[in-house]
């Protein structure tokens, strides 16, 4: 625990789908549980480029203390802090269906894939909010405020199926259930 605090492990993938307001309610929840959270904030390198698109990272840096890009996958050293527990939770927030495919599959080569997987391992709940999880079209909003319209394919579905039966793994598929999990985890 960093100062008291207990921490939370927030993955951000390469998803844009609802990320601007996945960030508004984390800023929101690390200010309402400043006292007894850390958030730290953990980017994939297509996440990057996604929280640069939406020009989110200068938020992120000024509402977060930590904020890591990842570099491959054991770094920075998330896995093996998930595996000594020094994390509550590991929080991906929107997540690609790569990534979810990537942990539906067992595949740990990426930090946040890898991330998960270790998480699942030691006993560390994982809540993830896939960008695809039923299938049919949906309409995200890009940077410039227009509109797209995306085809979810039920491969990418099946995955997210997958993981809700995975042991200690809780699909969540909207920003606003997020925070719900902090009620469960610090509720006073």
């Amino acid at each position: 625990m960093a100062n008291g605090k207990k921490r939370i492990a927030w993955g951000i993938t390469g998803s844009g789908d609802r990320i601007v307001e996945t960030v508004e309610i984390l800023t929101e929840l690390q200010k309402q549980y400043d006292d007894v959270v850390d958030v730290r904030v953990f980017v994939s390198k297509a996440g990057e480029q996604v929280i640069k698109y939406y020009k989110l990272f200068n938020t992120l840096e000024k509402h977060f203390d930590k904020v890591w890009v990842e570099i491959n996958a054991n770094s920075p050293f998330l896995a093996g802090q998930l595996q000594v527990k020094r994390y509550e939770f590991l929080l991906l927030a929107p997540t690609t269906s790569n990534t979810v495919a990537k942990i539906a599959l067992g595949l740990a080569d990426s930090l946040l894939s890898n991330a998960a997987i270790m998480s699942q391992k030691a006993f560390v709940p994982s809540y993830i909010m896939p960008c695809d999880y039923k299938p049919g079209i949906i309409s995200t909003i890009l940077p410039d405020g227009s509109e797209m319209k995306l085809r979810i394919r039920k491969e990418d579905a099946e995955h997210v199926q997958r993981l809700r039966k995975m042991e200690d793994v809780f699909v969540i598929e909207t920003p606003q259930e997020i925070p719900a999990v902090f009620e469960k985890h610090f509720s006073r």
